[in-house]
């Protein structure tokens, strides 16, 4: 299965993060219907339970990690690539999440074929690194993580899955997309008492699991990207949350190995293709 170099521009489900496509100017909450079991079928129906204010968590939970200035969690997810064929193929990757406001970030990726990635933030640099190829990429970049994240995605052309959460715009970037959202239910991740809502965009249905209680993190998310052929799904699983970690500054600053060698990011090189030439979102050599 072809896949594109990692610090090539590409064009999966996975481009943009999540609920960059995602808000709040909600219309009104409402529940979600689900299958009848049999003896719903025989029973009288009780009253009705009033469903919880979807829009109020979702708008805590965005609040509450915009405002946290230090945080560290692993995210396990998965994501299906749909091929010429029409098939759907999943991958996945695994990642480490370190966030310190306003200027340190670093996440350590690894992808299910056992590609390694680091993305490292200080401040004053973005640079990403392969261990597995013996390369880096890294760019000035000062403002703090907002504006790194913005300028990786939108002029560096790189991918990073659920960006958005990163950001302490993002109450805001969730109120000013989402177009409808639905409490579905109370459930249960991995033992933790967490509300399953559910919201539509323009581009992205979404559905996020959100813990009760004082600390109201996300727990899972799922993507389902409507507008696309095959209309594939990302899906992503929160471990290991830590609002207090102890991190050392040099985590987000990049000293290159030995054998390391500097490369430029895809979208800094000249286009130097000529008319007419394939390129790999024709081809589907993507993953």
């Amino acid at each position: 299965m072809n896949t594109n170099q990692w610090w090539q521009t590409t064009r999966t489900v996975l481009c943009v993060s999540v609920l960059s496509a995602t808000t709040i100017s909600c219309s009104e909450t409402k529940a979600v219907a689900r299958p009848e079991t049999p003896a719903a079928q025989i029973i009288a129906p009780q009253a009705a339970v009033e469903p919880a204010n979807a829009k109020d968590i979702l708008k805590r939970m965005t609040t509450f990690l915009a405002n946290t200035q230090r945080f560290s969690m692993n995210l396990q997810s998965s994501y299906d690539v749909v091929q010429e064929s029409g098939q759907k193929i999943e991958f996945g990757e695994t990642r480490k999440i370190i966030v310190s406001r306003p200027n340190g970030l670093r996440i350590d990726l690894e992808q299910s074929n056992g590609d390694k990635h680091v993305v490292q933030y200080d401040g004053k640099n973005i640079t990403v690194s392969s261990p597995t190829e013996h390369v880096y990429a890294q760019v000035a970049k000062t403002g703090g993580i907002d504006e790194a994240v913005k300028y990786f995605l939108k002029d560096l052309h790189m991918r990073l899955p659920l960006a958005v959460l990163l950001i302490s715009q993002f109450p805001t970037e969730v109120e000013n997309r989402t177009q409808s959202l639905d409490y579905v239910e109370r459930t249960l991740i991995h033992g933790v008492p967490s509300h399953h809502l559910a919201g539509r965009t323009e581009t992205v249905d979404y559905q996020v699991w959100i813990a009760e209680g004082a600390q109201p993190l996300p727990l899972r998310i799922v993507l389902t990207y409507k507008n696309a052929a095959g209309q594939p799904q990302f899906r992503a699983q929160f471990s290991d949350w830590n609002l207090a970690p102890e991190i050392q500054e040099s985590k987000f600053a990049f000293t290159p190995a030995e054998g390391e060698r500097k490369i430029s990011f895809l979208a800094q090189l000249p286009s130097i293709a000529p008319a007419g030439a394939a390129t790999p979102e024709k081809t589907g050599e993507q993953k």
